[in-house]
């Protein structure tokens, strides 16, 4: 995960401070003390992890959804389909993380006697960093997420604004080592970093993103008017198409443009998700499972003097020093959240 523009002079919050704030604003909203502490728990985490572009950023769009934009804060997920290995949940027009969390909830909890167990969603809303959901199958099980995105993207060779970056996210027991957590957009980089850098006053590399004339920007409110760029080119493109239909055609959510633009903004309960619970004991010894996970860990580690993070490893390291010395939130995000108590 490519680093932050640097913290320096940025104020620090605990971790727990920051989630007891951020959890009052929904509790203030509607939602139940329960959801608005799973939410903010969710937001924190990001941010403790130093993915701040999914972070407490985030809590101004996510109050005026629970206020005017049309999202219920007491929306109750439940499930509509169940065959055996084969979920679908509808997420009750509930903010995104409750219902992503109640998903993966029933998947990790039916892979524990069919070994796989696969939840699709619709009826939801953003659920934020989807390493929070990956992360519910550790230490025992592999969880794998997805979900749908507004469009950010063109097709490779256009300039509509028709594809979303639909990310991914897998999370892999370890034994000793921190486990694999890869958490990645098919795009160079999310809206919300982009805000991070035009909070900041800071230009952002010119390969993340096109400005509205199809051209490459290194100026972040060009960006956030263009396209966002795709890894990979057309490889990007097309992993971001797949894996947006696997979130959005198996439990009949919106796909593309049916979910809005990011001008006037998603339409609420549409967006789907993805998620995916692999029992590892089904399949092989967990401790030699961990175990050769651990050795693949170290393999990349040491393959460089000074060492090299395997994914998760530089979000673990970080989590650590941010539970240490608190976490860096800018001052545009500070007052926000103040203006919000």
């Amino acid at each position: 995960m490519p680093a932050y523009p640097g913290a320096e002079g940025e104020r620090r919050i605990a971790f727990d401070d920051l989630k007891r704030q951020v959890s009052a604003i929904f509790l203030n909203r509607g939602m139940s003390e329960t959801d608005a502490a799973l939410l903010a728990d969710s937001l924190a985490t990001a941010d403790l992890r130093g993915v701040h572009s999914h972070g407490v950023l985030r809590v101004p769009e996510y109050a005026e959804k629970l206020t005017s934009g049309g999202v219920d804060p007491r929306g109750k997920p439940r499930v509509v389909s169940d065959r055996t290995s084969a979920i679908v949940v509808d997420g009750a027009n509930a903010m995104g993380a409750i219902a992503a969390h109640f998903a993966m909830s029933r998947a990790i909890e039916r892979a524990r006697s069919t070994g796989v167990a696969l939840a699709a969603v619709r009826g939801s809303n953003h659920c934020g960093a989807l390493f929070y959901f990956a992360m519910q199958a550790l230490p025992e099980m592999i969880g794998l997420c997805a979900t749908n995105a507004l469009p950010t993207m063109a097709p490779w060779g256009g300039r509509d604004k028709i594809v979303g970056i639909n990310p991914l996210a897998v999370a892999i027991p370890s034994g000793g080592e921190p486990p694999v957590v890869l958490d990645a957009a098919f795009s160079h980089s999310s809206h919300g970093k982009i805000r991070i850098y035009s909070q900041k006053g800071l230009a952002i590399p010119s390969d993340w993103a096109f400005d509205e004339e199809g051209q490459a920007t290194s100026d972040p409110a060009a960006a956030l008017k263009g396209l966002l760029q795709p890894i990979g080119q057309y490889k990007g493109v097309g992993l971001a198409m797949v894996f947006g239909m696997l979130s959005s055609l198996l439990s009949g959510a919106a796909y593309g443009t049916g979910l809005g633009n990011m001008i006037d903004g998603p339409k609420p309960g549409l967006d789907g998700h993805f998620f995916l619970a692999i029992d590892v004991a089904a399949f092989e010894d967990p401790r030699v499972f961990r175990r050769r996970v651990d050795e693949i860990v170290r393999q990349v580690r040491e393959s460089r003097p000074g060492g090299l993070y395997a994914p998760g490893g530089l979000e673990f390291e970080t989590e650590a020093r941010y539970r240490r010395a608190g976490i860096p939130l800018n001052d545009v995000t500070w007052r926000a959240l103040e203006d919000l108590l």
